[in-house]
């Protein structure tokens, strides 16, 4: 990590530059507001593809933000000033990571930072002893599936998804989300 800091999701054994240079941390109570505005950026490129409502999704609250933070399952990628411009929430589901969100300031894409917050989410799954990564996503959205699966996630078919995952698709399709096509991917921890 650059700078010396340590994200506190690496084992003791990686290396230093394990995150591309990216500066990994917790993310913190004071982080929670930019964290929403951070995401209102990270939704307008949808608007570019037609999916205004995706676009113009509310992000989420204070409130429910802090329940990550609180427990410890929400992480920031911070430029110089110690200002978050990437961040993941993580849950646990069905004895996987499940990446609830993960978001990019558009000013910040195509330089890692989305990776280095999954890599770091695997490592953090590793020390937990979790079999693996999964998330849902838009299938035709350039940075969603086709981006994951060069990253190693697979997409799950039906019969291979969990219980937890199903009901993840359902709130997803009572949200309105399955008006454009999604599927649920996995990548298993090294």
């Amino acid at each position: 990590m650059s700078g010396g800091r340590a994200c506190g999701l690496c084992p003791v054994s990686a290396p230093p530059s394990c995150h591309s240079e990216a500066l990994i941390r917790a993310a913190r109570p004071d982080d929670l507001p930019a964290l929403r505005e951070l995401e209102r950026a990270a939704g307008a490129p949808f608007r570019d593809l037609g999916m205004t409502a995706v676009a113009d999704d509310e992000p989420p609250s204070v409130a429910d933000l802090a329940v990550f933070q609180e427990d410890g399952r929400a992480w920031v990628v911070t430029d110089e000033a110690d200002d978050p411009v990437a961040y993941l929430l993580v849950e646990i589901v069905d004895r996987n990571v499940h990446i609830e969100q993960v978001s990019v300031h558009p000013s910040q894409a195509r330089q890692g930072l989305g990776k280095a917050l999954l890599d770091a989410a695997a490592a953090w799954a590793a020390q937990r002893g979790l079999a693996a990564l999964t998330l849902t996503t838009y299938t035709e959205v350039p940075w969603n599936a086709p981006y994951y699966e060069r990253l190693g996630f697979k997409v799950l078919t039906d019969d291979q998804m969990s219980g937890g995952l199903r009901r993840i698709r359902e709130l997803e399709t009572a949200r309105g989300l399955a008006r454009w096509p999604r599927v649920t991917m996995r990548r298993p921890v090294e």
